[in-house]
């Protein structure tokens, strides 16, 4: 009976979620077709190309792949926390508010420092580009996958645990623990809030604070909805399949970023440009920042080639290689079963 009810629960929510995506995919491609359209002639590789829209959709995904990491580890902190326990939510949540306020903060700092670096603004740019593209690569996470997100889980679930056995073996000081809970709510929205911060540097020196903003809002509020669902309404909710749909976009704002920097250090003329003949439309070149130049297109492939290989190795690693170990052992205890059996007539005989 739990069963069913549960599936009657779930299977709406899910249906729900794949409409959104769906309507999300067609808006997509409306705007790309639109763009399409209205755009003509040759992209430039040696001016300023990117959309507004590009940049909205670009800031909006990485805030909602960002926000679902931070719920994820929020809710794997606060699983256990229940009957007795449920009073450690509250520093939790005290402690993401603060993460989150200090993620706002650190969005002004970073202007304020970049505002006061004596470089040319396409210097700036130039620089900010590479940042934002190794922090991506580090987001994206799918060689380091088992450190860098599965990791951080285990870490902060190691810290609670601590803390709990703490308070049950010696009696420890209430406010220390609940310190301690705060801290843990703290660090795991602003480390995720501080690499977006960082990324969106570079955005935002090209297209401006206001289009970012509207692409931080975008991403926010989809993050809110799968925060009420995940602990306000208690869903269990595909984290996984939605991770890995996201980390599939980011893998095309990754090679876009990479076309954006080279770009950007051919504008600072840290590289030359080598034109080739290519027929790429207008609007390849404000979205997807591909330009008919040596120079990005060979970095744009070798990212492409970066992130599929990444993806097969961390798979190869982490599930075909176990699976393989594993069958070469079963097949291994099976022989050395068939030689004891072979075995023992003979000694049964003796």
């Amino acid at each position: 009976m739990f069963t069913r009810t549960n599936f009657k629960m779930t299977n709406p929510l899910r249906l729900g979620i794949r409409i959104v995506l769906v309507i999300a995919g067609l808006l997509v491609v409306a705007l790309l077709v639109w763009q399409g359209i209205t755009a003509s002639g040759n992209p430039d590789p040696t001016t300023a190309h990117i959309s507004q829209g590009a940049a909205i959709v670009n800031t909006g995904l990485l805030v909602f792949r960002e926000g679902l990491e931070m719920i994820l580890v929020l809710a794997a902190i606060t699983a256990s926390m229940v009957g007795p326990k449920k009073v450690y939510r509250r520093p939790v949540a005290l402690g993401s508010v603060g993460g989150f306020l200090a993620t706002i903060v650190t969005w002004f700092v970073a202007i304020a420092v970049l505002s006061v670096i004596n470089a040319p603004a396409l210097d700036i740019q130039a620089a900010t580009g590479l940042l934002a593209i190794i922090v991506l690569l580090v987001i994206m996470n799918w060689f380091f996958h088992k450190i860098y997100w599965t990791g951080w889980i285990s870490m902060h679930n190691r810290k609670r645990k601590d803390l709990m056995q703490q308070e049950k073996e010696e009696g420890g000081s209430s406010s220390r623990i609940l310190f301690g809970m705060a801290m843990l709510g703290f660090s795991s929205v602003y480390r995720e809030g501080f690499e977006v911060v960082l990324f969106l540097q570079n955005l935002r020196l090209q297209v401006g604070s206001n289009i970012v903003l509207q692409g931080v809002a975008i991403g926010l509020f989809l993050t809110a909805i799968v925060g009420v669902l995940t602990f306000i309404a208690h869903h269990r909710l595909p984290y996984k399949k939605m991770l890995i749909l996201t980390g599939a976009l980011l893998s095309i704002v990754l090679v876009v970023m990479v076309g954006e920097s080279i770009q950007e250090m051919q504008l600072a003329y840290w590289i030359g440009t080598t034109p080739i003949n290519l027929p790429i439309p207008a609007w390849m070149g404000l979205w997807f920042a591909l330009f008919p130049n040596v120079e990005g297109i060979i970095a744009q492939v070798l990212a492409g080639v970066f992130v599929i290989g990444s993806y097969f190795l961390a798979r190869y690693l982490q599930v075909w290689r176990p699976v393989k170990q594993a069958e070469a052992a079963r097949r291994e205890a099976e022989v050395a079963k068939l030689a004891v059996s072979a075995q023992e007539p003979v000694s049964s005989h003796s």
